[in-house]
């Protein structure tokens, strides 16, 4: 039984991510929600009839809890905070198949797309709960109703009101090669300090977010509008000479890498439509690239 529990932790990861958004804070998650499984006395967990499913509930409990502090905390955050960044374990070197890295057990699809995360942010914590839990792992009312402590017709509500709430703002997206070909544009255009080309590839009414935490030089404030955006990106190149960027998968996506050497210094996430970037997510913060300096990426960039 103990080994089947350890092989829930990469599901268990999975579901607290999306609900939290952090990796470090998914991973806290998963390992107090295991803590209290193995604090059960052998007789209590003969009781249990489906491990996985207790240790869902448990996991989302504590997301519950940790949603409905972290607004305060951010509240107190240096600057604006960003989704952590996820890496693609197949462009990073030294990646082992039995790996325990939590990065590495993040799957990749449209649920963890940066844009998407950004949208959850702006849900409730039982929104969000409820929709991570039925609309992305299908889990049915009842089961979710006994995590969240509401009636099964309470979170078909809180459900509803999520999805209106994600479909309002969230942009449909763009396909894979669509994307990585107008980055490459826009990687191109910021080498060459391009601001014309930059303002071009650019949404006039563009929005660029850039997260430091204090701990990393980034923008206070969203930056908004094409023309203010490629000046900030431009001067970015002037004032960090021999800076390499690579076009990699951030959270599945096309995205772009900045190294310093064989540091990565910002991973940036992009939204497009209509042929045009619309918001550009980055971060700085080193306590969020944690995944992608551990094992240094190695594809070049195009």
């Amino acid at each position: 039984m103990t080994d089947a529990v350890a092989q829930e932790r990469p599901w268990l990861t999975n579901v607290a991510y999306r609900m939290l958004g952090s990796l470090a804070e998914a991973e806290d998650a998963v390992q107090e929600a295991l803590a209290r499984w193995y604090a059960l006395t052998p007789g209590q967990r003969a009781k249990v009839t489906s491990p996985k499913a207790w240790l869902t509930t448990v996991t989302g409990r504590i997301c519950l809890d940790v949603l409905g502090s972290a607004r305060a905390r951010r509240e107190r955050y240096v600057g604006e905070w960003v989704p952590e960044p996820l890496p693609d374990a197949s462009q990073l070197r030294g990646r082992r198949a039995e790996t325990a890295d939590p990065a590495d057990q993040i799957v990749l699809d449209e649920s963890v797309d940066m844009a998407f995360l950004v949208v959850l942010e702006a849900l409730t914590p039982a929104e969000r709960v409820v929709f991570v839990l039925h609309d992305v792992f299908q889990y049915p009312f009842d089961d979710v109703a006994a995590i969240v402590e509401r009636t099964p017709a309470a979170c078909r509500q809180l459900a509803s009101s999520g999805r209106r709430r994600v479909r309002a703002v969230r942009s449909a997206p763009v396909p894979s090669a669509e994307q990585a070909r107008i980055i490459r544009e826009f990687k191109q255009a910021w080498e060459q300090q391009d601001i014309p080309a930059l303002v071009g590839l650019l949404d006039p009414r563009a929005v660029m977010v850039t997260d430091g935490g204090g701990l990393a030089s980034a923008a206070l404030r969203p930056v908004e509008g094409a023309a203010r955006i490629a000046r900030y990106i431009a001067d970015i190149g002037v004032r960090a000479p021999g800076m390499e960027l690579r076009i990699l998968s951030v959270n599945g996506r096309p995205g772009l890498v900045a190294l310093r050497g064989d540091l990565t210094v910002n991973v940036a996430a992009f939204e497009i439509a209509d042929g045009r970037i619309t918001r550009i997510w980055g971060v700085r913060n080193p306590e969020k690239l944690r995944a992608w300096n551990e094992r240094i990426a190695t594809t070049q960039g195009e």
